[in-house]
C-alpha cells in the first residue's frame, strides 16, 4: 500500500520537532558533544577519504583549470544557490539585506552571463550567506549536540535541520536530476579547491577533532550573530583559544 504525503510531512514534521526539541545554548569553547566517541571515528573516516580522493581531486582540478576558469564556475555555483540567502534573509526579518541580495542576484544572473562573472560586487552589492540554520539560531534555537556527518564533515542538530531544509529549497531542484548530480559534484570539488590553502592548520593541531570543532562552532556562532555574538556565549573564552588570528581558516570552514 503506498504512503501518502500527508503521512511522509507528519513523520518528518515530527523528527524535525524532536530535533529541535533537543537543542540547547552551548558555547563554542564547551560545545555539547555526547557522540564525541563516535564522531571521532567519522571524522577518522572522512580525513581519510580526503587524504585519498577529495584532496588529490582538488589539486588536479587546480593544477589543470586556469584560475579564470575555476572563479567563473565558483561564481556560478555561488549565484545559483544565491536564492537561498534571499529566502533566509527575508525569514530573519532583514529585508533591507534581502532587496540588495535580490539585486545581487538578478544582476549577475543577466549582466553576469549566468553568475559566471561577478559584477554585482564592484557596484557595492557584496555577497551575503545566510542559511536555514542560522534563521533557526536567529530565532532562538540553540545549537544542540554537534554532529561529524560521513563525507558533509561538522555540524549540528540544528545545522542538520537547516540543511535538509536548504537542500529541498535550493534552485538545483528545478534541474533534472542527471544535472543535479552533475552540480553536485562540482561543487564539492569545488568547495575543496577552495580550502587546499587551509591543509595546514589542522596538520599543526595537538587534536585535529578539537580545533576543527572549535574553529566551526565559533564560526557558525559568528554567522547566527553576524559576527557581534553576545557575551554568554563565551566570546571572551574564545578570544583566548589560539584561533583568533585564524580568521580566513574560520571563514571557509564555517559554511
Amino acid at each position: 500500500m503506498p504512503i501518502s504525503r500527508q503521512l511522509v510531512t507528519a513523520c518528518c514534521s515530527l523528527l524535525i520537532s524532536a530535533v529541535l526539541a533537543g537543542c540547547a545554548h552551548t558555547p563554542a569553547y564547551e560545545p555539547a558533544d555526547p557522540l564525541e566517541p563516535v564522531n571521532r571515528k567519522i571524522y577518522a573516516f572522512n580525513r581519510t577519504a580526503d587524504r585519498y580522493i577529495l584532496r588529490p581531486i582538488a589539486r588536479t582540478y587546480v593544477d589543470v583549470t586556469p584560475q579564470p576558469a575555476r572563479s567563473g564556475v565558483h561564481n556560478f555555483l555561488s549565484n545559483l544557490g544565491y536564492p537561498v540567502t534571499i529566502v533566509n534573509a527575508l525569514l530573519q526579518g532583514k529585508f533591507a539585506q534581502a532587496g540588495r541580495d535580490t539585486g545581487r542576484f538578478l544582476i549577475n544572473t543577466t549582466a553576469g552571463l549566468g553568475g559566471l562573472v561577478d559584477v554585482a560586487t564592484p557596484v557595492g552589492l557584496v555577497e551575503n550567506d545566510e542559511d536555514f540554520g542560522q534563521t533557526l539560531g536567529y530565532w532562538g534555537v540553540g545549537p544542540g549536540w554537534y554532529l561529524m556527518l560521513p563525507f558533509l564533515g561538522p555540524s549540528t542538530n540544528r545545522g542538520l535541520v537547516g540543511q535538509i531544509a536548504d537542500g529541498v529549497s535550493t534552485p538545483e531542484r528545478l534541474f533534472e536530476e542527471r544535472t543535479q548530480y552533475v552540480l553536485t559534484a562540482v561543487g564539492v570539488i569545488d568547495r575543496r579547491a577552495q580550502l587546499l590553502s587551509a591543509d595546514g592548520f589542522l596538520e599543526q593541531q595537538v587534536d585535529e577533532y578539537v580545533a576543527l570543532r572549535t574553529v566551526y562552532l565559533e564560526s557558525r556562532l559568528n554567522d547566527v550573530y553576524d559576527g557581534t555574538p553576545p557575551l554568554d556565549y563565551g566570546e571572551e573564552d574564545l578570544e583566548d583559544g589560539g584561533f583568533e588570528d585564524d580568521d580566513n581558516w574560520r571563514e571557509d570552514f564555517g559554511g
